[in-house]
């Protein structure tokens, strides 16, 4: 979804558009940070670097940002919230997008680092004027001042060197500048050099990078739009995108490229079940050797995809019930012993019977079927706790005894102390 860039204009055909900030939170405690998915198709829209938005929002976060531009990874430290996030680049554009009369995000930045000045250009109304370089934001700028800005300088610098060579290859020297007669009549013959910048390629390997760059964009420009739609139509989505990795063959080695489909569709807690509906069959334990990998990336310390996993597990025994049910706790031990399931899990599955996946009436012929399985780890978990209860008292009852005549410390194991017997009462009159 779009947003008008200027925020205050409230007009639905404002010509000035930006995608929405999209923002995701990863990371837990001190580690936690917060992802601006989309920064780079908004800084486009700004026609600024995505570096500025960014550092503008740890300045005013009071916050450490990180910048990693090869993969489009633009962060700031800490947990925020998207809206505020919109509501924080609403002030940045105030002060380094629109224009000061016209209000126009049409402006380009001029830096002049002997000055350590900021120049501000409106293309819309023609506005030229400075900023005020107070903010934190404007050292940053100074430092790094942005790359269109230097590549065009420096276009411009080659072409008047080249019309200054060639004016002295025509025999029209300095003295002769003073001249407009003079000076016109070479640029007016050398005006193949126009024909040279305006002319496209029209090469095959050229129609073809463009053509390359021109779906990458429109990649990006997806990229909020599918995140606006219904959990539904994003589930669907994703099933598509797994279901033509398995059919091109190219399935083996796509686990990186799952998962990130997954975080961009916001649908990773029920990968797990999309997964084991297209990757699961009758050779259920043979495959989840195979595909071990994909599905950890999915499970690990994520419990909810773990229910849904088990959910997924449910529909393919449904699937396959004749040749599946009777191997159901062979199967629950592979993905326990795969580290896809932890206890925890396991144990609040077996306690309720659900129809979400299957009818009542399979699901309780499962959780049947499933009891050794949960018996056994049970029984296996208290033993491991009553084993670490007896080392403890082991290591209570260890002495470390010093003794002057020995050289190094002993170790003695003292029996714990028993309370003696009292003696029985002796009857005098019996004696």
């Amino acid at each position: 979804m779009s947003v008008n860039v200027n925020r205050s204009v409230s007009d639905q055909f404002y010509r000035y558009k930006m995608p929405r900030l999209i923002a995701k939170v990863e990371g837990k405690g001190n580690g936690i940070k917060t992802v601006i998915v989309n920064m780079v198709d908004v800084a486009k829209a700004l026609n600024r670097p995505p570096t500025y938005p960014t550092k503008f929002f740890g300045c005013e976060l009071g916050a450490q940002t990180q910048f990693d531009t090869k993969n489009d990874r633009y962060i700031v430290n800490g947990s925020h919230e998207a809206n505020k996030l919109q509501d924080m680049l609403d002030g940045f554009i105030r002060k380094f997008v629109l224009c000061p009369e016209c209000d126009n995000p049409e402006t380009d930045l001029h830096i002049n680092p002997k000055k350590q000045t900021i120049g501000n250009s409106c293309k819309a109304c023609g506005y030229r004027g400075m900023l005020d370089t107070r903010h934190k934001l404007c050292t940053f700028i100074l430092k790094n001042p942005p790359e269109a800005e230097s590549g065009s300088a420096s276009v411009k610098k080659e072409k008047e060197k080249k019309n200054r060579k060639k004016d002295k290859e025509n025999g029209s020297g300095s003295g002769e500048a003073g001249n407009p007669d003079n000076i016109d009549a070479p640029q007016a013959v050398d005006g193949d050099d126009d024909d040279e910048d305006w002319a496209e390629e029209t090469t095959e390997e050229a129609q073809r990078r463009r053509m390359e760059e021109i779906s990458d964009h429109a990649k990006n420009l997806t990229l909020s739009e599918d995140l606006e739609k219904p959990l539904e139509e994003r589930v669907n989505l994703f099933y598509n995108f797994v279901k033509y990795k398995k059919e091109s063959n190219t399935i083996d080695a796509a686990d990186k490229e799952i998962l990130a489909e997954a975080e961009r569709l916001d649908v990773k807690a029920m990968g797990p079940l999309i997964l084991s509906e297209l990757l699961f069959d009758v050779n259920i334990r043979d495959q989840i050797k195979k595909y071990k990998r994909h599905f950890l990336r999915f499970c690990h310390n994520n419990k909810k995809a773990q229910k849904y996993l088990l959910g997924g597990f449910e529909c393919v025994v449904k699937l396959h019930q004749v040749q599946l049910l009777a191997r159901v706790p062979l199967i629950l031990k592979d993905l326990f012993d795969a580290d896809l399931l932890e206890e925890d899990v396991i144990f609040a599955w077996a306690e309720k019977v659900s129809k979400k996946y299957v009818s009542k009436e399979l699901a309780k012929e499962i959780h049947g079927k499933a009891a050794p399985f949960v018996k056994w780890l049970k029984e296996a978990e208290e033993e491991s706790e009553g084993s670490e209860e007896e080392k403890e008292e082991d290591d209570e009852n260890v002495e470390v005894v010093y003794s002057s005549s020995a050289r190094e410390l002993k170790v003695e194991t003292v029996k714990p102390d028993t309370p003696e017997k009292e003696e029985d009462d002796i009857d005098i009159d019996a004696i």
